[in-house]
């Protein structure tokens, strides 16, 4: 429940949004860099909070409540972040939930669905109306994550350095990028974030994507996305709901992969935070 001064985040690895709702019910909305407790120590957390979304309110609130959503938030990290909101507001109701979570009550609300995270990653649950009862586990950007940006950027680079792609493409790339093959190798094995560094070549698929290629190469990575991650849930019947900027920007082919698989797309968001907003305002 929302009460008199409620704090609400969806937090990814790089950047966190933030809603503050204040007593008379206006909000504001504040940014700060990414909190993900799997990777990141308490005290990194707690300058987080405390120098980068604090400073930026007039004054320290009196928080009731906080509803935390992020990557890396099941347990035991979680905690982490539990306990420096429990430090700074010793009376506050916190939960901390995981951005799969945050994503399922922005896009379904209180009804079931399949609901779907496709920005740098990927991720994908069923739920009830209430709880992720089912969830494929999307095993990261090497083992896993299709149809994530991650895996537009490998695709892309399998196929333009393996000949899959036209070689104008190719040439299109070299020189937008400025990268030849070996500084793609040190780029992705050698150098820290090579999810990032992947999901970072997404704009050269978006503005190639009226090439017959790239468009079958779109339509083939959301294929592995729905036969690898939703498939298992056994609920064609259930449209399959999005959030992120992967969906949101590539919905056109996202809907023509699924609707091939015989399931229809459900509700697109490019981020979650407002929608979570008005699932809290609403179970006031």
């Amino acid at each position: 429940m929302v009460n008199s001064q409620c704090l609400i985040a969806d937090s990814g690895s790089t950047k966190t949004d933030w809603i503050y709702i204040a007593p008379d019910g206006t909000q504001a909305e504040l940014y700060t860099d990414g909190i993900n407790p799997a990777r990141d120590t308490r005290d990194i957390i707690y300058n987080v909070i405390y120098h980068q979304l604090l400073t930026q309110l007039p004054q320290i609130p009196e928080l009731q409540t906080v509803y935390f959503y992020g990557a890396g938030c099941i347990m035991p990290f979680s905690q982490s972040v539990r306990s420096v909101f429990k430090e700074l507001f010793p009376k506050c109701s916190i939960e901390v939930e995981s951005d799969l979570l945050g994503a399922a009550r922005a896009l379904c609300g209180n009804e079931p669905g399949i609901a779907c995270i496709l920005g740098t990653g990927s991720n994908s649950c069923l739920y009830d109306g209430k709880d992720i009862i089912m969830h494929t586990p999307p095993l990261g950007y090497i083992l896993g994550d299709e149809g994530s940006g991650s895996f537009l950027g490998k695709t892309l680079l399998n196929g333009l350095f393996k000949g899959l792609l036209p070689e104008e493409l190719k040439q299109a790339f070299c020189e937008k990028y400025d990268l030849s093959q070996p500084g793609i190798i040190e780029r992705v094995y050698r150098q820290p974030s090579a999810n990032t560094f992947l999901a970072s070549l997404v704009p050269f698929i978006a503005e190639h994507r009226s090439n017959p290629d790239i468009h079958d190469m779109l339509i083939g990575a959301f294929h592995q996305f729905i036969e690898r991650n939703i498939a298992i849930y056994g609920h064609k019947e259930m449209p399959i709901h999005c959030v992120g900027g992967i969906a949101y920007q590539f919905s056109e082919e996202l809907g023509e992969a699924i609707a091939s698989k015989g399931m229809q797309i459900g509700q697109i968001l490019r981020r979650p935070i407002d929608a979570i907003v008005q699932y809290h305002l609403k179970m006031c």
